[in-house]
């Protein structure tokens, strides 16, 4: 029998903390259950939560392949399911998966449990292909007898995961491929054609207006300082992302981009999307919700959705109920509250949750449907207007000669 720490609520509210035994952690669950206890945090003495939390990727750690991650899980739980041991699945798969990252970790995984640990303990020590979330899941499946299902439920969830990523990146690659090819055009008008227009207005010996003066004074400093503006366009974008991985530049730029009138309501769907998500999926498998809440938090994508999910996780350690904090945080729409408090009340938080995933995840689909729509136009209005005053700004002093001539 192991032993596990709990914090629970009982019949009027209150957090209960105590100690008992049992042979696993769903087994502890449905004891405290039976006492007509809320679990709110069940944890086992050791083990790979612990050691999990205590490992650290680093800044420029390498990462494996979501969709690599998915395929694998998928296989594992296949495999598990047929009946075949935990070490011979592993080898199979090991076997099966190109030379990289993935390949070496479940290879590493494989000889840890033949030295005797369990295949969670195993996972939480190379948490740059193993995360937090997937560790905690694997260690209730382990402890519940259910591995097949969990790895089942990781997978679909990497699936859905990755699914939404795809749709948000995919909405930004056009306006992107866009921003580029009207830049390199602007950039071609101002170093080749500007100063063959140029030649023509010195020998006409007079004045060129200021919109034309402004447009040949950007023609020439590209001309003569082009290696500053290459130097800014290489290593302007570096900066910027390492700027943003700093805890004042990622705060800085999640709060612009949750007031951004057209991307913040993408962001703020697909955030929600994410974390309901991940909550989900760890409270059916048995994780404790305060545990769940600390690691749906990491998977939100943007630290205004972080930092609220992370109050809130403050005021459930303090008894209270989950949807009474989160009421109280903007970032979070009304509909969201009400749902989750139902899901307390009924004891079905974990569906419940799973049902705002499935909302959010299709409000997604339709905000960047939308988004994609309204930012087309915009963005041939906006580089149209641009290379319009260029155009003006070149045959300006052509017209007001013109004019003189008349």
């Amino acid at each position: 029998m192991a032993k596990f720490q709990y914090q629970a609520k009982n019949a009027s509210g209150q957090v209960v903390q105590g100690e008992l035994e049992a042979a696993n952690q769903q087994e502890a669950i449905i004891r405290l259950r039976a006492q007509q206890l809320l679990p709110v945090r069940v944890v086992q003495f050791g083990g790979a939560r612990a050691a999990a939390g205590k490992n650290s990727t680093g800044l420029f750690a390498p990462r494996v392949n979501g969709k690599d991650l998915q395929v694998f899980t998928r296989q594992f739980a296949t495999l598990i399911n047929a009946g075949i041991p935990v070490v011979d699945s592993l080898k199979i798969l090991s076997e099966g998966l190109r030379p990289g990252l993935l390949k070496e970790a479940s290879a590493q995984v494989k000889t840890s449990i033949e030295g005797g640990r369990r295949l969670a303990d195993s996972m939480a020590q190379v948490p740059n292909v193993f995360d937090k979330l997937y560790v905690n899941m694997i260690q209730a499946g382990e402890e519940a007898g259910i591995l097949d299902s969990i790895l089942q439920r990781l997978a679909s969830y990497m699936e859905k995961s990755e699914k939404l990523k795809a749709q948000v990146k995919g909405a930004l690659v056009y306006p992107m491929v866009i921003i580029v090819v009207a830049m390199i055009v602007i950039a071609g008008i101002l170093v080749f054609i500007i100063p063959k227009f140029m030649e023509f207005f010195a020998s006409s010996g007079k004045e060129p207006p200021a919109l034309t003066q402004m447009v040949v004074n950007l023609s020439n400093s590209m001309i003569n300082n082009w290696y500053v503006y290459l130097v800014v366009l290489i290593v302007g974008p570096f900066v910027f992302a390492q700027w943003i991985r700093t805890d004042a530049g990622k705060d800085a730029f999640d709060r612009f981009i949750m007031k951004a009138p057209v991307f913040g309501e993408v962001v703020q769907k697909s955030a929600i999307a994410r974390l309901t998500r991940t909550l989900s999926t760890l409270l059916s498998s048995g994780v404790g919700l305060i545990e769940a809440i600390d690691i749906s938090s990491k998977t939100a994508g943007n630290i205004v959705i972080e930092q609220s999910l992370l109050r809130c996780k403050e005021s459930v350690t303090q008894g209270r109920t989950f949807a009474a904090p989160l009421g109280k945080e903007k970032a979070f729409p009304e509909m969201v509250v009400q749902m989750i408090s139902i899901g307390e009340q009924s004891g079905t938080l974990d569906i419940m949750l799973g049902k705002i995933a499935d909302f959010y995840e299709d409000e997604v689909e339709t905000a960047v449907k939308a988004m994609t729509s309204l930012l087309e136009p915009l963005l041939m209005v906006v580089l149209g207007g641009i290379i319009a005053v260029l155009v003006v700004a070149m045959y300006l002093p052509i017209f007001n000669m013109a004019d003189v001539v008349q």
